[in-house]
């Protein structure tokens, strides 16, 4: 064997290794480097070199500092999720999303978070000659929308604090203060669902945004009911957004499942 192929199949070892060390950390996060070296059958100075080159494009994390245990991150549950395709998602989300819509009359919008953003793939529409309509495909910052908040609040806070350090362009409509922002996320964190009173983004609309979570409990979409203000009674709040966090959950559970 000459020294080219030599180098060639130590290169493709590598990173056979590394890409074994991601699925290895994706079923059975969070997880530290002895336990991948025994399972992997692998010196643990390998196994910390994949997670380092990991680490360093932004698959893996260190999720438990204080015991140096790993996760993926959301760039690796994004990849995964848009290799199933959007049409796959809508379709388990739909009959959910039909039936809250349903059961309120009002519309009900489902997003895919994006890195910062969040991108509407699913709209369900009520009946009401005035109703909410933000277009299927629309790409909105996740700071800008209560379902976006719903994310952020569901995110490790260290993430949520990078995605509102990072400037938002090409965005007309109004944005909330990196303030607002956090004040909601520290409430949505507490109930279980955010809020925009008409504050954000779309004026005259109140919206209950709720997270969808994957097993690992990382949010990956979001559901949103979106009512006119005129038409939106504060004393129903709880219950819409029990209905909203309900339908959250189960689809979260039906991708889980997938």
């Amino acid at each position: 064997m000459t020294a080219t192929n030599k180098a060639s199949n130590s290169a493709m070892n590598s990173v056979l290794s590394t890409l074994r060390v991601l699925e290895e950390v994706a079923g059975r996060q969070p997880i530290g480097v002895s336990e991948l070296s025994r399972v992997m059958g692998i010196p643990k100075s390998s196994v910390q070199r994949c997670l380092v080159t990991l680490q360093e494009a932004g698959w893996l994390r260190i999720v438990d500092p204080a015991r140096s245990r790993w996760g993926v991150t959301m760039k690796a549950l994004t990849v995964g999720l848009r290799g199933a395709g959007e049409e796959d998602l809508r379709e388990i989300a739909r009959p959910v999303i039909k039936r809250l819509a349903a059961e309120t009359n009002e519309t009900v919008h489902f997003g895919l978070r994006d890195g910062d953003d969040l991108v509407v793939i699913l709209r369900e529409d009520s009946t009401h000659a005035v109703r909410v309509f933000i277009e299927v495909g629309r790409r909105l910052p996740l700071r800008a929308t209560s379902a976006g908040v719903a994310i952020l609040a569901r995110l490790d806070p260290a993430e949520a604090d990078e995605v509102l350090k990072r400037e938002v362009r090409d965005f007309d409509e109004k944005l909330p203060s990196v303030r607002e922002v956090r004040k909601e996320i520290a409430r949505a964190a507490e109930r279980g669902y955010a809020v925009n009173m008409s504050d954000w983004f779309r004026p005259h609309v109140a919206s209950l945004g709720a997270a969808v979570t994957n097993g690992a409990g990382l949010p990956i979409a979001a559901i949103t009911l979106s009512v006119p203000e005129m038409r939106f009674a504060a004393s129903k709040e709880k219950a819409l957004a029990r209905l909203v966090m309900a339908g959250a959950e189960e689809i979260g559970e039906l991708i889980a499942a997938a």
